[in-house]
């Protein structure tokens, strides 16, 4: 999976996502003006590869590519600081957010949102932060599991991210290896506890580029052991893996980007994104080309279920009533200067 340059495909462009080896594009802000622009750029984009997937990162907060003519989303910790004060309320929001998000993102073509983070909130942690639901593990979970639902309900696959916890740790994996000095039972009974138990319930996993020495000498998307033995074997994931970016200054330390794709396939993920570089994006495609591994089966679980025209969704009236409660929600005060 790769990214773009621009609002259009370049020449390169289009005949990178041609090739065999690329299954997916990951879309920013960068590719996005309007939604009438957005529709054409995934029209080609699927003349280019008609089976390929197509995703963005839409979490709410201060993490949505797609801005200007989208609703606004509320971060999920505002979602669970709302649960705080009144649970069935903060459910209902975690849900109505989930589903307003993904039926706007399906009427203009993308499969799916890297959704939801299961990460913990912490103060520590400026790259999380307010993107995790709370640092309560149980609120978490029940607030992670509307959340999916309310994906499923609109027929997008939902992903659970970092696996298995990126909250705790101060480092941003974009810029370093962050490092978690926990035992695997500290993180177990916290971090872990949220993936194990929604674990069922979503339909792909993104391992977080964090070390856990007391664990494995390997960083989690580069790890057998997390990712074969802890959430293959010991959680019974059957869905699909998806690497974060290889191109991240958290994986440099493990070679060169074609060595980086190795390991996290050896380590079980199933399909690589290579963003923001694409001499990277290409090499990697020569490599997985070369020792032609194939597709996994699983990758067909992410496509989108259901299509809505745009005119249709605005008219309809769950989205009258969901996205009116979501912009009210958003419009207070307090989220004003977030």
């Amino acid at each position: 999976m790769l990214d773009l340059s621009g609002l259009a495909l370049t020449l390169m462009e289009r005949r990178l996502l041609a090739r065999p080896a690329v299954g997916g594009v990951i879309l920013f802000a960068r590719n996005y003006r309007s939604k009438a622009q957005l529709k054409k750029l995934i029209a080609e984009i699927r003349k280019c590869n008609n089976s390929i997937l197509i995703a963005v990162d839409q979490e709410g907060g201060r993490v949505q590519r797609f801005r200007d003519d989208f609703l606004t989303l509320p971060a999920l910790f505002r979602i669970g600081e709302l649960a705080r004060t009144d649970l069935e309320k903060g459910c209902m929001m975690a849900r109505s957010s989930a589903w307003v998000m993904a039926s706007e993102l399906r009427a203009v073509g993308v499969d799916f949102s890297f959704a939801p983070v299961l990460d913990l909130f912490s103060v520590n942690s400026n790259v999380i932060g307010d993107r995790g639901f709370s640092d309560d593990p149980e609120l978490a979970i029940i607030l992670a599991s509307e959340y999916i639902n309310g994906m499923h309900e609109a027929g997008m696959a939902a992903t659970g991210k970092h696996f298995p916890g990126h909250g705790t740790v101060t480092g941003d994996s974009h810029l370093e290896l962050p490092v978690d000095r926990r035992t695997f039972d500290q993180i177990k009974k916290k971090d872990l506890k949220v993936f194990a138990q929604t674990v069922n319930l979503v339909d792909a996993i993104m391992p977080a580029h964090v070390l856990y020495p007391e664990v494995d000498a390997l960083s989690a998307g580069f790890s057998t052991y997390w990712l074969q033995q802890v959430l293959r074997k010991d959680l019974n994931f059957r869905g699909v893996i998806f690497s974060d970016d290889l191109t991240m200054l958290a994986t440099e330390s493990s070679g060169g980007i074609e060595r980086r794709a190795q390991l996290a396939l050896d380590a079980g993920c199933e399909m690589i994104l290579v963003c923001n570089d694409t001499k990277s994006a290409m090499r990697v495609a020569d490599f997985l080309e070369a020792v032609n591994l194939g597709e996994s089966e699983r990758l067909g679980q992410m496509v989108g279920r259901t299509f809505f025209e745009l005119d249709n969704l605005y008219e309809s009236e769950r989205w009258q009533i969901e996205s009116k409660v979501i912009y009210e929600f958003c419009s207070q005060e307090e989220f004003k200067n977030e």
